[in-house]
C-alpha cells in the first residue's frame, strides 16, 4: 500500500506526539521518586535527580579511570552553583565524581566474584552555602560480569568402583564442577562435561556429570583400574569458553565370574608310615582368579580308598586343601591309596552360571613308605596276679612282642628298672617270662606296675614298650591289734557290770570276705576279781568292772590282758594289753583326778607336835653318823 504525500505528513504527526507524551510520562515518573525538600523561609519547590542507569564492567584493566555514569539535578543551570559529593561503599577509595559535572569514574579493577554491586549516596550542593539544593538520594552501582573464572572440582580428585562385568550404561560416579561467574547472566557458569582420557570404557552425561561404562564384559582380572579425565567447560562448551579438569580413578570391583581349577589333573605324595594321625600329608590348591569371599572354596573327598584313612580341610587363609591322617598308616598292611578330590567355590553368582561349572576334580595317589618300626606288644596293658608267699623265682606270666616290618627281626626283652627299682622282678629276654626276684608283701605294695622293653636283635635302637601291672594276692600273715591306743578310766566309785571301755581291732591283711575277729582274756587273766570282757560279736568288746570299791591308795593302775584271734587260715592271734587307770570322779562319773595321791596325816596334830617329830627324826640320824665316825 502506497501513502500519498498528505497522508505520510499526518503520519509523522502522529509519532511526533506519541515520542512527546513518553517523554512527559518518564519526567513525571523521574519526579515522583525524588523525595520534597523543604527550604525554611522559602516557598517548597520540588526537585529531581537526573542520572542514567549505572552498571560498569569487571576486570577492566585500562590505565584511566572506568567511566561509570553521570549524576545531575534539574537544579542545575550549568553556571557552576552547584557541587556534587559522593559517599558510602568504596567512595573516593575506588569511585570518585566530578564537583562539577557529576561524572563518576572507577579507579580500581572490579571483581564481580568479590563484590556484586555496591551502594552510595549522592549529595548536590551549594557552592556558596555549601547547603543542600536536593535531598540525600541512594543509588547503586552494578558489577557486570565477564567470564574470567573457569569451571573448578571442588571434590576431586575422585575414586570410585564398579562392578566387573558391568553392562554397558552402568553409573560409576557422577562429577560436579562449579563457575564463580554470573549464572544469571550470559553463558559463563553453564558447564558441560565431556572425558579426555578414559574412553571407550567410559563416557560422561554433558550436562550432568555421571560417568558411566561404556564397553560390556569389562574384566578386572585382565585390568582392574582405570585413569580417566574429565572436563567441564563453561559457556555450554563453545569456543572462547573457561575449562577445568579432574582424575577419576575407577576401580573394578571382583565378582564371581572364574570357576576353581586344579593346575594337574593328579598328583602324587609319599609318607612314611610312622608319621602320627592329624599329621599333614599335603596341601592342594584348585587356582581361583577371583578374590575375597568369591575365592572362597571348600574340599571333598568324595571317592577312593582312603576315605576312613584320610581327612582334607580348607585353610581359610590361603584358600588350599589340607589333607591330613585319620588314622595309623601300615605299610605292611596297605602301600598306597587313591583319594578323587572335589574343589567348589562357596559363593556361586547365577549370572555366570554359564562360564561353570564351579567346581573342579583331581586324583591324589598316597604312597605309604616302609620305616623300620620298634616291636609291637601283642597287648597294650598285661594283668598278672602273684600271691604274696610266692617263693623266689615264681613265673608271674609272659609277654609277647613282634618286629612288625617284613624282615621280622627277632626281639630281646628287659625291665626297666626305673619302674622296678627295687628288682621284684626279672625277665628272661627270649621268652619274656616273669619271675619273682624277691620276697613279696602285699601290705608294703598291692600292685606293681613295670614296663617291660622288646628290643630288636638287628637294630637296638628300636625299642617297643609294653606295660604289665602285677598284683599281689593277699595271704593271712598279719595278727589283728587294737584299732587304736586306748586310754580307758575306772571311778573309785564304779559299780560291778559297768561298762568302761570299747575296743575293736585291726588287721592289715585284707581276706575276700573281710574280717572277722574274736575276743578274750588270757588264761592269766580270766580269773580276775577286777574286770572281765565280753566279745560283741561284730568285730568289738566290751569291757566291764567285776566289783567295786577301787581305791587309787591301793592300786591305781590295772594291766588288762586280751587276746585277739582272726578268721584266717591258719588264723593268727596277738594278746594286747590294755591299761586301766583309776580316778576320782565326780556325781556323773567323769573322771577329775587319776594320779596317785600321797598319804595323808590324821587330823589333830598340830605344828608343835610336828616339829618335834622332825627334831627326833634329826636326833637319831645324828647319833647314827657319830657311831659311824667312831667306828
Amino acid at each position: 500500500m502506497k501513502l500519498g504525500r498528505v497522508e505520510f505528513c499526518h503520519f509523522l504527526q502522529i509519532i511526533a506526539l506519541f515520542l512527546c507524551l513518553s517523554g512527559m510520562n518518564q519526567a513525571e515518573l523521574s519526579r515522583s521518586r525524588s523525595k520534597p525538600y523543604f527550604q525554611s523561609g522559602r516557598p517548597r519547590t520540588k526537585r529531581s535527580w537526573v542520572w542514567n542507569q549505572f552498571f560498569v564492567l569487571e576486570e577492566y584493566m585500562g590505565t584511566d579511570p572506568l567511566y561509570v555514569g553521570k549524576l545531575h539535578s534539574d537544579v542545575d543551570k550549568g553556571d557552576g552553583s552547584i557541587k556534587y559529593i559522593l559517599s558510602g561503599e568504596g567512595a573516593s577509595s575506588i569511585f570518585i565524581i566530578d564537583e562539577n559535572t557529576g561524572d563518576i569514574h572507577a579507579t580500581k579493577r572490579l571483581d564481580r566474584e568479590e563484590q556484586a554491586y555496591y551502594t552510595l549516596r549522592a549529595q548536590a550542593l551549594d557552592r556558596l552555602t555549601n547547603k543542600p539544593v536536593e535531598p540525600e538520594s541512594e543509588f547503586v552501582i552494578k558489577i557486570q560480569d565477564i567470564n574470567d573464572n573457569e569451571p573448578k572440582f571442588l571434590d576431586g580428585p575422585y575414586t570410585a568402583g564398579v562392578p566387573e562385568m558391568s553392562p554397558v550404561g552402568t553409573s560409576v560416579v557422577q562429577v560436579t564442577a562449579t563457575d564463580a561467574d554470573d549464572p544469571t547472566y550470559g553463558n559463563s557458569a553453564r558447564v558441560v562435561y565431556s572425558i579426555l582420557q578414559g574412553q571407550p570404557y567410559f563416557s560422561v552425561e554433558p550436562k550432568t556429570g555421571v560417568i558411566k561404562t561404556a564397553l560390556p564384559n569389562m574384566d578386572r582380572e585382565a585390568k582392574d583400574q582405570y585413569l580417566l579425565v574429565i572436563q567441564a567447560k563453561d559457556m555450554v562448551g563453545q569456543n572462547g569458553g573457561l575449562s577445568g579438569t579432574t582424575s577419576v580413578t575407577v576401580t573394578l570391583t571382583d565378582v564371581n565370574d572364574n570357576p576353581p581349577r586344579f593346575p594337574r589333573r593328579s598328583y602324587q605324595y609319599n609318607v612314611p608310615e610312622s608319621l602320627p594321625v592329624a599329621s599333614v600329608v599335603a596341601r592342594i590348591k584348585a587356582a581361583d582368579a577371583d578374590v575375597g569371599s568369591n575365592a572362597e572354596m571348600e574340599y571333598k573327598i568324595v571317592d577312593g580308598d582312603g576315605l576312613g584313612v584320610f581327612k582334607i580341610t580348607v585353610d581359610k587363609d590361603t584358600q588350599e586343601g589340607i589333607i591330613a591322617i585319620q588314622k595309623e598308616l601300615d605299610f605292611e598292611a596297605k602301600t598306597s591309596y587313591t583319594l578323587r578330590i572335589e574343589a567348589a567355590n562357596l559363593h556361586v553368582d547365577t549370572r555366570f552360571l554359564s562360564l561353570g561349572p564351579f567346581s573342579d576334580m583331581t586324583t591324589v595317589k598316597i604312597i605309604v613308605e616302609d620305616v623300620d618300626e620298634p616291636p609291637v606288644f601283642t597287648s597294650r596293658l598285661y594283668s598278672m596276679v602273684v600271691s604274696e608267699a610266692a617263693k623266689v623265682g615264681t613265673i608271674i606270666g609272659t609277654v609277647a612282642a613282634h618286629d612288625p616290618d617284613a624282615s621280622n627281626s627277632p626281639v630281646r626283652y628287659s625291665i626297666d628298672r626305673n619302674t622296678d627299682l627295687e628288682r621284684y622282678f626279672n625277665i628272661d629276654a627270649n621268652s619274656g617270662v616273669i619271675t619273682t626276684a624277691k620276697s613279696l608283701d602285699r601290705e608294703t605294695n598291692a600292685v606293681h606296675n613295670i614296663t617291660v622293653l622288646a628290643m630288636e636283635s638287628q637294630n637296638p635302637a628300636q625299642i617297643g614298650r609294653g606295660y604289665v601291672a602285677i598284683t599281689i594276692l593277699d595271704i593271712n600273715d598279719n595278727a589283728p591289734e587294737f584299732a587304736m591306743e586306748y586310754e580307758t578310766t575306772v571311778c573309785e566309785n564304779a559299780q560291778p557290770g559297768q561298762v568302761i571301755q570299747k575296743i575293736s581291732a585291726i588287721d592289715k591283711d585284707d581276706p575276700p570276705n573281710g574280717h572277722q575277729f574274736y575276743f578274750s582274756l588270757t588264761a592269766e587273766a580270766a580269773n580276775n576279781h577286777n574286770f572281765t570282757l565280753q566279745d560283741n560279736k561284730d568285730n568289738t568288746a566290751t569291757v566291764l568292772t567285776r566289783r567295786n570299791g577301787f581305791r587309787r591308795q591301793e592300786q591305781s593302775v590295772f594291766y588288762l590282758p586280751i587276746f585277739i584271734v582272726d578268721s584266717g587260715s591258719p588264723s593268727l592271734s596277738s594278746t594286747n594289753t590294755l591299761t586301766i587307770r583309776v580316778c576320782d570322779c565326780d556325781a556323773d562319773g567323769v573322771a577329775q583326778t587319776c594320779n596317785a595321791e600321797a598319804y595323808v596325816l590324821p587330823a589333830g596334830l598340830s605344828t608343835g607336835a610336828l616339829i618335834a617329830i622332825l627334831a627326833c627324826v634329826l636326833t637319831l640320824l645324828g647319833i647314827c653318823c657319830n657311831r659311824g665316825l667312831g667306828a
